[in-house]
This record gives structure tokens, sequence and C-alpha cells, in this order.
């Protein structure tokens, strides 16, 4: 995939480094990186066990637009069934991204798209 043809929202995504858990091969360089993803929505992991791989997981989209720095991004942000997302969207939002159990990434919403709203 080249680019998200609809993308919901605009954040920043933090990637771990490799000794933090993060991908041993560094943030991807994929036009748009796919995985899954979770919100956090507060509290999570103190009372689910395994969160978040236990969590509710939507399979994101992430195609970069800046690059602030050796693990910073700004990217536009889809999701492969957006409606799913759509009700926990909002600046400020935070999401963790996914590789199987291990969370390689931290995003977080800045702007959410008008066009990646229902009826839009």
């Amino acid at each position: 995939m080249e680019e998200i043809e609809s993308p919901v929202a605009e954040g920043l995504v933090v990637w771990r480094a490799y000794e933090e858990g993060g991908r041993r091969s560094g943030p991807p360089t994929a036009p748009v990186y796919m995985a899954t993803a979770v919100f956090v929505r507060g509290g999570e992991e103190a009372v689910q066990p395994g969160w978040p791989a236990s969590a509710d997981q939507l399979s994101i989209l992430l195609q970069e637009v800046e690059r602030l720095d050796g693990h910073r991004r700004r990217c536009l942000v889809g999701f492969l069934v957006p409606e799913l997302a759509l009700p926990h969207l909002r600046p400020g939002a935070e999401l963790l991204v996914l590789e199987g159990p291990r969370t390689v990434a931290g995003a977080r919403i800045d702007t959410v798209l008008a066009h990646g709203q229902p009826g839009t």
C-alpha cells in the first residue's frame, strides 16, 4: 500500500528502541505501515491480565508525513475498519502499536480529520 486512502486522524508516533521492546530494525520504512493497535483508556494494565495483548485490537495504518527525529514521526492514521475506532478518536487519545504481543510504538492523536467521520 502506497498511501492511506481515507485517513481518519493525524498524530505523533514514537517508536520504541529495540532495548525497550521495539522493532529490531527500527521505525518502519514502508510507505504505509500496518499493524494492530489498542486505545489506552486508562487503568487497563492494572485490571486486565495480559494487557495490552488481551485488549480489543484494531488494525491500524500509519503513513509518515514528517520525520521529527530518530524515533518520532508525524503520521496520518487510518484503520482497516474505521467504524470501530471512531468512538475513541479525539485529540489527545493514545494508542499502543503492537507487533504480536509486543508494544513497538505509542501514538497520540492530535487531529481528527473531518473526512474520516461517518457521513462525510
